[in-house]
């Protein structure tokens, strides 16, 4: 038998729903390969979530930002300023000993209010002014001047376009297993500032980042310029920090796997890229340009410090989005990416990890197309939502534990689509099964209303067979009533009575071994050759007719099925009552005016069937007028109730005693009997056929 899953399927529906679950599954792992774009993007947005919800927390602060802000422009002027204004700060930064001054500038025109630019204009061509200005130094010299006096890094910018401008790049030194091609941002040329103050600056570093999504998630450190390689901003400063001559590039193949200063090593993604793990904005890295011109900043906030000169005045900021959640100017950015290197809290998103989280996704899908279709549908979907969430428990303990990015929206998602793939499946083939089981039901209850309909129609017929109740209703000298009472629709009991003469009066009760349809069969088989047998022998002994009728019951009995029966003459004009009793419950005499019913015990044999060509020899009894003989099959007696309590003879006698004291009929008698059992049982179900019969000698003339 096809055992039945607890979400109502077969084991084939279950295999189908399996392999189907499968199929599904590996059509995810594939697009979550294939699918770069879509899923890059998905994993930014989770990126971006931990970051928002766990931001790092400062340790220390390398970095100082010298922002031209709103109140210094009021007190120096608009943008851009002199370039002796910027050659006052950067040498007003340089007295206090900075590591490195970032400049995140670009000044790639002339200075228009130096003395030589002025005097190009009609309106100088004045002799006395001529002579006042050519006299002034120039304004870009004085600055170049500051540049070449301090450790000063000037930002230079990637261009796609053609630019002219040189390229002053430190030295890269390729390590032993360095890459030969390195697949790292390219572009085909910089912006620079003027060449008097690129020629000036100690180092040069890239400004230029991609934002993916208008967001700054990932920074370069090495760029591509037309062939040369180039570092940016913040790692040329670290450069010219530790007065190294060169930077060192570590890669595999294509690959990078970090740039060298000095003695440290930075680690990086392929492209020579690194993830900054954000904080939010703190104003503490921040000091106001004119508080440093006028000397108000404490110059132990800019020793030995990687200071960044940057614009965040209200629309010369470059202001830029963070996973963070927060809006930062690029200055900011670069002193943060500063941070990370320093404190070594970079974001981590090694190789690897792209197939773990493919191994993941199908480790768990499999488990889940194993169980969906199996479990009942609550334990089904509270072990999907258990799978969906641990992908995200694990990568925030990872992301928490080690700045490890795991990538838990594209597995959870996957797992996802996957259990609603298979929850439709299960339900259509629930579904399918639903209709092929009302088609059966319809089915069984067409067959059972067919049944039903036969049952009926035998029980019609089994119940024509019983003697009719006015069959003696114009004889005085006996009074007969009777009852049967099928277990099932159909019984296995017996009885009949009929007038084999005008003086003799036969009487038959049996009982079928077992009940319902093929008992009842079997009865009526038995009832008619037990009557053909009687009419056939007509003059015969009681003992005679139960060995003729045994020998023709057996005769076609493959099932080996077997009956007992009692039967009778009562000669009616004298009261001898000749009886044969085959295996059936001993009947009871009720004798007029009360007292203990005598049990007829003698003239007994086996049952019918039972064993072939018995010879039964039977036995007499005189009747008195009045007493009336009860006969019963062990319907009665073995009646149970709902605690399986035997009705027993008991109290079928302490009743047949109650009635014999009473003026009791034949038909008040098989009522009492019948009330009294369906009493005792209850709501219990009927263990089998119950048959009464009573008969009263009234005598050879009872008065009318």
């Amino acid at each position: 038998m096809t055992r039945v899953r607890a979400a109502g399927l077969d084991a084939r529906a279950t295999r189908r729903i399996r392999t189907y679950g499968i199929i599904i599954l590996a059509a995810l792992a594939i697009a979550i390969v294939l699918a770069d774009r879509w899923n890059t993007r998905l994993q930014a947005f989770g990126f971006d979530a931990y970051q928002a919800l766990m931001p790092r927390q400062v340790a220390s602060m390398p970095a100082l930002v010298v922002q031209i802000e709103e109140r210094s422009l009021a007190a120096e002027g608009q943008w851009p300023w002199p370039r002796t204004t910027v050659a006052r700060l950067v040498r007003a930064i340089g007295r206090h000993d900075p590591a490195a001054i970032g400049i995140d500038v670009l000044m790639q025109e002339a200075d228009r209010l130096s003395p030589e630019h002025l005097l190009e204009q009609p309106e100088y061509q004045v002799p006395s002014l001529v002579r006042e200005l050519s006299a002034l130094p120039s304004h870009d010299e004085d600055l170049a001047a500051a540049l070449r006096a301090t450790p000063s890094v000037l930002g230079i910018a990637g261009s796609y376009a053609v630019t002219g401008m040189a390229l002053r790049a430190p030295a890269f030194i390729r390590a032993a297993d360095g890459a030969a091609s390195l697949k790292i941002t390219h572009y085909d040329a910089v912006s620079t500032s003027i060449d008097m103050l690129d020629r000036a600056a100690p180092g040069h570093g890239l400004l230029s980042v991609n934002p993916s999504g208008g967001t700054i998630r990932r920074i370069p450190l090495v760029f591509d310029v037309g062939g040369t390689l180039a570092p940016a901003l913040s790692i040329e400063m670290l450069r010219v920090a530790v007065r190294a001559p060169a930077l060192r590039l570590f890669g595999e193949g294509t690959a990078v796997r970090g740039i060298g200063i000095g003695d440290a090593v930075v680690p990086t993604e392929p492209d020579g890229a690194v993830r900054p793990y954000y904080s939010p904005r703190d104003p503490r890295r921040f000091v106001a340009a004119i508080d440093v011109l006028e000397g108000r900043v404490d110059p132990e906030r800019l020793q030995r410090k990687l200071v960044l000169i940057a614009t965040t005045a209200l629309g010369l900021g470059d202001y830029h989005y963070t996973p963070s959640g927060f809006s930062m100017p690029g200055a900011e950015i670069h002193a943060q990416l500063l941070e990370n290197v320093y404190d070594g809290t970079l974001l981590r998103r090694p190789g690897w990890t792209s197939f773990a989280e493919t191994l993941l996704f199908v480790a768990l899908g499999l488990l889940l197309v194993l169980a969906t279709p199996a479990w009942p549908p609550r334990h089904a979907a509270l072990l999907a939502v258990a799978f969906i969430l641990l992908p995200l428990a694990a990568a925030i303990a990872a992301f928490r534990l080690d700045r490890l990015l795991l990538d838990a929206l594209t597995p959870s998602l996957g797992l996802a689509l996957l259990f609603a793939a298979l929850l439709a499946l299960t339900l259509a083939e629930v579904d399918r099964r639903r209709k092929a089981l009302e088609v059966e039901v319809q089915r069984q209850r067409e067959r059972e209303a067919r049944v039903a309909g036969e049952l009926d129609a035998a029980q019609r017929i089994q119940t024509g067979m019983l003697p009719r109740a006015d069959l003696l209703r114009d004889e005085r000298r006996v009074d007969v009533a009777a009852v049967m009472i099928p277990a099932r629709e159909v019984g296995g009991d017996l009885y009949d009575y009929f007038m084999l003469d005008e003086r003799r009066l036969f009487l038959l009760i049996g009982d079928v071994a077992g009940k319902g349809l093929s008992a009842g069969i079997f009865m009526a088989i038995s009832k008619a050759l037990y009557k053909s047998a009687t009419l056939r022998m007509a003059d015969a002994g009681i003992g005679e007719l139960m060995s003729a009728a045994n020998t023709e019951v057996s005769r076609d009995n493959p099932e080996d099925l077997f009956v007992t029966a009692f039967a009778a003459i009562l000669e009616l004009d004298s009261g001898r009552l000749a009886y044969c009793n085959a295996g059936h419950d001993n009947p009871y005499v009720l004798q007029q005016g009360g007292g203990m019913p005598e049990c007829l015990c003698d003239g007994d044999g086996p049952p019918l069937c039972a064993v072939e060509g018995f010879r039964y020899l039977g036995g007499q009894r005189q009747m008195k007028a009045g007493e009336m003989l009860c006969l019963v099959t062990d319907g009665v007696t073995e009646a149970r109730d709902g605690a399986g309590t035997l009705y027993g003879s008991a109290r079928l006698q302490a009743l047949l005693v109650a009635c014999a004291n009473t003026s009791v009929t034949p038909q008040t008698l098989v009522d009492a009997l019948r009330s009294s059992v369906q009493s005792f049982a209850g709501d219990a179900e009927a263990a089998d056929d119950l048959t009464v019969l009573a008969v009263r000698w009234n005598g050879p003339s009872p008065a009318a």
